[in-house]
């Protein structure tokens, strides 16, 4: 098909060249200079309604010209610029503006700090024009213009009112003034030599058309103290954990448990898949993130079937939103869609994991009744043709075509990189559901609940009927297809999908190790972490959504996986590229980046459309610190196992403040492969490898204590 170079379809707009700062449920993208402007998706949000759409400061009628950007802390960024046509002549700049933004609650709020160094005072006007359109996040994100919405003057403020939403702008420092035909705030201003002066503005939002809102109190998790070799993984972490706290959100219907919003800007709000993912990272932090998005995702569990929600008895649902999506109406209420083949299993894993971390019966005994529900819908809903695969089709005509994590229509694809049809059955989806059957069964033995036969029952079967259908020959090996199609062909690209298979308890050793010799090809693992899709698949494409790009969350379920199954060189591989591509976006990692080799440009090539921040990608540096360290604890069964890396690639760790059984736990490893551990409590016992013969010095992290006057040393 040729392309019209008329064609003025609207596109989605850009993200990669935007600074974006967040306190879900509200968030504010701007460019570089601090300037949201009228195009794209700038704007000031709270959850899916965008209530400004332009902020532009300028003095004298002139934009201050942007000379640095930066983050500040969990909430915020700092920009500063130039007002050269003010001052003393010369190639030096005598006027800077430097703008603090702070992302709050329920609004924003921005400190102007204009100074002067010119040898006689400055005289200016600075304006702020301000507008808003309240577009729903869905219109933006498919193109749509804009539509300012008419301002009123209420007093010394700007108010802008729709559909159950109030959006008041006030000038708080002195001397401004409002001009309600425009939208402007206003200064007049003498700014003398050598002095500054601070105007501050803010925005602040009334609505009750959202499905989501800020939590109440502090963070869920504890922030660990690192100290490491790899002063990439410190910056990684330190970063991840403030984007972290950003994006903490409750259900309005019911906000007393908080968990993450999968990403800013699309996905600001409750994801099944992701919201789980993020959790069950995080775990290393404590459990108190785990319990609340599982309670919240509890509390919205199917009851019933409906095609066009995908809504089944037991079902975990996938995304919620205020007023509709995917043909679902809600009118002026939250609605959820349930189109999600995985969630479920993973539910049920996020469960038992952090039961095994320390989450007391107290929390999980009210939780077992769902988990009935979940086991239900595994056993009666997610194999609708009976083959002994879970599968998913969307029947309403208008849902997701595929509902796994790569969940864009052109996703699942055969070798020669034909897309295949559905119902599809894949990989990972089977080695999810192995897991969450075992776990069920653990959880049903140790609360007295009937039915833990059958679920080992079901996982070996499952692993059976894997073992047959699934296996493909490639050109390097066999490994496993990404998926079955309607017709049970196996779906034979190799992807990133089957990495999610290792730690699961589906593959034999001798499997695994057939999938880490995959995994580890220059095809898969070279670039900046695992592609999506090899690059000699017919489907190959490094800026695709799903076939080719790399997810810094998939790279880091990876990575746990083969350091789980003892691969640690090839675990080490990604996460080295994983930190570098981490370093070249600042620590902030996107959602997803191109697929590249890691050489072609000596930096990760956006995806220009990628969210960030986002939960899971920040909740992987979490991921890989636990994986170095090797911790797999069983707090029930009173046992920590420490399976750390071996050779310590990644080298020297310290992590301070960790959790373990509701206690603060410092852990370290040094670069001999020795683990030291601290702050157990007694009834845990640590099983764990001896310490590995040093083949080299360790330099940074060789001055720490050979030994720790506390329970649970390796030695």
């Amino acid at each position: 098909m040729s392309i019209n170079p008329s064609d003025t379809r609207p596109l989605q707009p850009l993200l990669h060249d935007l600074t974006a700062i967040a306190h879900a449920p509200v968030t504010a993208l701007s460019d570089h200079s601090g300037q949201i402007v009228d195009r794209g998706v700038q704007g000031v949000y709270y959850a899916d309604s965008r209530v400004l759409c332009e902020a532009v400061l300028r003095l004298d009628g002139h934009e201050p010209e942007p000379i640095m950007h930066a983050l500040d802390g969990a909430h915020g960024a700092r920009f500063v610029a130039l007002a050269r046509h003010l001052g003393n002549r010369g190639p030096d700049p005598t006027v800077r503006v430097d703008r603090a933004r702070r992302a709050e609650p329920v609004g924003l709020v921005e400190e102007i700090t204009i100074q002067s160094t010119a040898s006689a005072p400055v005289d200016t006007i600075v304006t702020l024009d301000l507008a808003a359109d309240f577009a729903v996040m869905r219109d933006v994100k498919h193109g749509a213009p804009a539509v300012p919405a008419e301002v009123r003057l209420d007093g010394a403020e700007l108010v802008w009112s729709a559909g159950g939403t109030t959006v008041t702008v006030t000038g708080s420092s002195a001397g401004a003034s409002v001009e309600s035909t425009t939208g402007r705030l206003s200064w007049a201003m003498t700014l003398p030599p050598r002095q500054s002066v601070t105007l501050r503005w803010s925005v602040r939002v009334l609505t009750t058309a959202a499905a989501v809102t800020s939590p109440r109190g502090p963070a869920e998790w504890e922030r660990p103290a690192v100290v490491a070799d790899d002063r990439r993984l410190v910056r990684l972490l330190d970063r991840s954990m403030s984007d972290l706290a950003a994006l903490r959100l409750s259900d309005a219907a019911d906000p007393r448990d908080t968990f993450l919003g999968a990403g800013v800007p699309w996905y600001l709000t409750l994801f099944g898949r992701d919201s789980i993912w993020a959790a069950r990272m995080m775990l290393p932090t404590g459990t108190q993130l785990a319990a609340g998005t599982l309670r919240t995702l509890a509390r919205r569990q199917g009851e019933r079937i409906d095609p066009t929600s995908g809504e089944e008895p037991g079902k975990i649902m996938h995304e919620l939103r205020y007023g509709g999506l995917f043909g679902v109406r809600g009118g002026d209420a939250p609605v959820v869609y349930y189109g999600t083949v995985d969630a479920t299993p993973l539910w049920i894993s996020l469960l038992h994991d952090a039961w095994r971390w320390g989450l007391t019966e107290d929390e999980v005994a009210p939780l077992l009744p769902h988990l009935d529900r979940a086991l239900g819908w595994l056993a009666e809903h997610a194999d609708p043709d009976g083959d002994g695969f879970l599968e998913y089709l969307d029947l309403s005509g208008r849902g997701l075509v595929n509902q796994g994590w790569k969940d864009s229509g052109d996703a699942v694809r055969f070798r020669d990189g034909t897309v295949a049809a559905g119902p599809i059955a894949l990989c990972e989806v089977q080695g999810y559901a192995y897991e969450a059957a075992l776990a069920g069964a653990a959880l049903l033995d140790a609360f007295d609940r009937p039915g833990a036969a059958r679920w080992t029952e079901y996982a070996d079967a499952l692993a059976s009927r894997f073992r047959e259908r699934f296996w493909v020959d490639g050109p390097d090996g066999p490994y496993p297809a990404m998926a079955l199609d309607a017709d049970k062909r196996p779906v034979d690209a190799l992807t990133s999908n089957i990495g999610h298979l290792l730690g699961t308890g589906l593959l034999s050793a001798q499997e695994a190790a057939q999938v880490a010799a995959r995994l580890a090809s220059p095809a898969m693992s070279g670039g900046f972490g695992l592609r999506t899709m090899s690059t000699m698949d017919g489907g190959y494409n490094p800026l695709s959504y799903h076939c080719g790009s790399i997810w810094a969350h998939d790279t880091a379920i990876v990575i746990a996986g083969l350091a789980r199954e003892g691969f640690g060189t090839v675990a080490a591989d990604l996460a080295e590229g994983l930190l570098a591509g981490a370093e070249a976006f600042g620590y902030r990692v996107p959602e997803l980046y191109g697929g590249d080799e890691r050489g072609r440009y000596g930096r990760p090539t956006p995806y220009p459309a990628s969210c960030a921040p986002q939960a899971w990608s920040a909740a992987a540096a979490v991921a890989i610190l636990r994986a170095a360290l090797g911790l797999e604890p069983d707090v029930p069964a009173g046992q920590l196992v420490l399976r750390p890396m071996p050779d310590a690639p990644l080298g020297g760790i310290r992590a301070r403040g960790l959790r373990v059984g509701g206690h603060a736990v410092d852990v370290t490893l040094r670069r001999d492969g020795g683990v030291e551990v601290s702050g157990l409590p007694d009834r845990l016992k640590v099983l764990g490898p001896q310490p590995l013969i040093p083949t080299q010095a360790g330099p940074a992290l060789d001055h720490l204590p050979s030994t720790v006057d506390v329970p649970g040393r390796i030695s």
